[in-house]
């Protein structure tokens, strides 16, 4: 089943907000071999002017993944995961995101196009903080093999 176009600039709301913890931020950083203190010494963080220690630069996938899950599974656009492969990945920020900020995700399906038989969605996940204000943005890319 191809995807549907008809779903390219649907929106989906994440439910629920998002407490970044100090801990996940260290624990993500270490994960992906980050080793700059901003990520992992709150007075390092603190001295260079942050509130707080910094999230590595690829940790909003951690918060948009699941809004973005929301909207790929949703049967009308039509994905079918036992064909599905990884294609991009990108990330632009306003400000930095640090422990203690308070998210939320608004996921818009930004394209849905065919290439060479493939079907492809591209999902754009805004991220807010408590005061509205955008933090930034990710995108993510999925292909969907052809038949």
């Amino acid at each position: 089943m191809a995807l549907d176009p008809a779903n390219v600039g649907r929106e989906f709301t994440s439910d629920r907000s998002y407490l970044v913890g100090r801990e996940r931020v260290r624990e993500f950083a270490t994960a992906t071999g980050e080793t700059s203190p901003l990520c992992h010494d709150v007075d390092a963080a603190r001295a260079a002017g942050y509130a707080d220690i910094v999230a590595p630069t690829t940790f909003p996938i951690v918060i948009t993944l699941n809004a973005m899950g929301a909207a790929v599974t949703d049967p009308s656009v039509g994905v079918d995961w036992s064909r599905v492969v990884h294609g991009d990945q990108r990330f632009h920020y306003e400000r930095p995101i640090v422990a203690g900020d308070e998210l939320t995700v608004r996921t818009v399906i930004e394209s849905i196009k065919t290439l060479a038989g493939n079907d492809m969605v591209t999902l754009r996940g805004d991220l807010y903080d408590a005061t509205g204000a955008c933090v930034g943005s990710t995108w993510t890319a999925l292909v969907q093999r052809g038949a």
